[in-house]
């Protein structure tokens, strides 16, 4: 789990790493959205599989596909 106390956007972490989402920014309806899909501080997530640009992570039980806009607004 990556616990060397940088903090950097989601999409610049390296696949498969197990990460704590350290902060969410955003309009205050894409903090909520987010935060809907299980992206809160705290929370551990997983890259699995990126595509174009496209990330598939890990999130509770779940798989979620984000673009990177969003991505960049996920900081681990």
């Amino acid at each position: 789990m990556k616990e060397d106390g940088a903090v950097l956007p989601l999409g610049f972490a390296d696949d498969g790493q197990e990460l704590i989402v350290k902060k969410v920014s955003g309009t205050p309806e894409t903090k909520k959205h987010l935060e809907n899909l299980g992206f809160v501080p705290g929370s551990e997530i997983m890259i699995l599989h990126r595509a174009a640009g496209n990330l598939i992570v890990k999130v509770k039980e779940s798989r979620i596909a984000i673009g990177e806009e969003m991505a960049r607004r996920i900081m681990v």
